[in-house]
């Protein structure tokens, strides 16, 4: 967990160059950080104001012989995002300018900011609970206007608001069965039978709902397939390996050495997926193909296998979930290589550059992850995109964010399963029983909105974030 009495800053705009960028400082120190370079056009002091407000100016830097034109947004303590004051300067959206800021504001006592950090102070102030902090990730990775639309309304509470409705609600029919307890000798009945049995079966019905907005068009349970393509000897096999943990795939420096498919299955942070190797792709119909012999073929294999190799690839290629495209970084992409990278329009791919290990390799300008099945590098990058790319295969027609189905949905089954059962127990006037199982329902719930979390549970959420969030 992030200390939470320090002053951070990030840049809080997408990587690479643009008209404007944006660095985000929060925290006790941030308006002494930006005091030290910034200077207003109307010469005010630069100090905390009570209101939030915007200034224009310039930035002094040490390593910048000219001033830096910039716009400065403030907001105090008890009015911005994350309930401390923050600073956000838009300026120049240079890469090389953003980071002589940042720079600039470590060395005035700053540190960087954590994945998602900012999100995570305003989760713990409460300005927003778990789900929302869920649904600002959705918005940062939503592939489609439906996809954000359903960011945009759980993070404006249109799932925290029920829900915290529905905690309220079974809060208080539990206080109502314990002032029964504590005046049993009275004979006051504080709820009537009939109303605590209807409020239970209305609570049971609204857990319910919630989990139908969560259910997708596909079965949750089958793992998503992601399927290793490319050509021969790009380091399918080794980058399969690599995130299997395991050897099960037979690695050789000679190209075709996979004939069949191989399968794994991955657990990516609790999501569930299928992870496939396939024989690598050769010359197709409508391409150039390469002289081909019988007697060519890798391993002295006969053209019938290796055709039956070929359709078996083509044949998951199609079938898959996500696609992970493997470019050799050692060599020039060919034609084949060279018209999947230019074809930005197959949002199940994801492009790595295999054996980033050996030096002198490929720097094309397009967005791939670079990895090395020898060193480890990147392949956490790519566990990570998998999951992502997972999670929206699964999200089908889902009104709630993937990543908040993926972790409440179990909560939400045990509270509708405790709620039920206290149900049961209380048409029975068994009323010890029915508040024992409202209590658990209640910390089920607590889970799902964060009223009840472990520091592992925030870790895996934010971590997730990019820097600057």
């Amino acid at each position: 967990m992030y200390p939470l009495d320090d002053t951070i800053a990030a840049v809080a705009s997408p990587p690479g160059g643009a008209a404007r960028g944006i660095v985000r400082v929060g925290g006790p120190g941030a308006f002494q950080c930006v005091a030290r370079f910034f200077q207003g056009d109307d010469r005010r002091p630069f100090v905390e104001p009570p209101h939030p407000r915007a200034a224009t100016g310039t930035l002094r830097l040490p390593d910048l012989d000219s001033t830096l034109p910039c716009d400065v947004y403030l907001w105090p303590n008890a009015r911005s995002y994350t309930g401390q004051p923050v600073v956000e300067i838009h300026t120049i959206g240079s890469p090389p300018l953003l980071q002589l800021v940042l720079r600039s504001l470590t060395a005035a006592g700053a540190r960087l900011a954590g994945p998602g950090e900012f999100t995570l102070r305003a989760f713990l102030v409460g300005r927003i609970d778990l789900s929302q902090a869920e649904a600002v990730l959705g918005v940062i990775d939503a592939a489609d206007p439906r996809e954000l639309n359903v960011a945009l309304r759980q993070l404006a509470g249109g799932l925290a608001r029920p829900l915290d409705e529905l905690r309220e609600s079974l809060l208080d029919l539990l206080s109502h069965l314990e002032a029964g307890f504590d005046f049993a000798d009275e004979d006051i009945p504080f709820i009537a039978r009939d109303e605590l049995l209807s409020r239970l079966a209305k609570a049971g019905k609204q857990i319910a709902d919630t989990l139908a907005q969560m259910a997708s068009r596909d079965d949750s349970a089958v793992a998503k397939r992601a399927v290793l393509i490319g050509r021969p000897n790009t380091g399918k096999s080794s980058l399969f390996n690599a995130l299997a943990a395991d050897s099960a795939a037979l690695v050789c420096d000679l190209p075709g050495t996979t004939r069949d498919y191989l399968i794994a299955e991955l657990d990516l942070d609790g999501v569930k997926c299928r992870l496939i190797d396939t024989a690598g792709r050769r010359g197709e119909r409508g391409e150039k193909r390469e002289e081909r012999r019988e007697t060519e073929l890798p391993l002295a294999v006969s053209q019938d296998l290796y055709s039956a190799a070929q359709s078996a690839a083509a044949e998951q290629s199609r079938a898959a979930d996500v696609q992970v495209l493997c470019i050799d970084s050692t060599r020039p992409p060919d034609e084949w290589e060279i018209a999947r990278l230019q074809d930005a329009s197959d949002r199940r791919r994801i492009v790595v550059f295999t054996k980033c290990d050996v030096s002198g390799g490929l720097d094309l300008d397009c967005p791939a992850l670079r990895t090395s099945s020898v060193t480890g590098e990147g392949i956490d990058r790519l566990r990570g995109e998998l999951r992502r790319k997972v999670l929206a295969a699964r999200a089908g027609r889902s009104e709630v964010v993937a990543e908040t189905a993926v972790r409440c949905r179990d909560s939400l089954r045990l509270a509708g399963l405790s709620v039920e059962r206290a149900g049961r127990v209380a048409s029975s006037e068994q009323d010890e029983l029915a508040a024992a199982e409202i209590r658990i329902a209640l910390d089920e719930l607590g889970k799902v909105v964060g009223a009840v979390y472990t520091d592992d549970v925030l870790d895996r959420i934010f971590s997730r974030f990019c820097i600057g969030k």
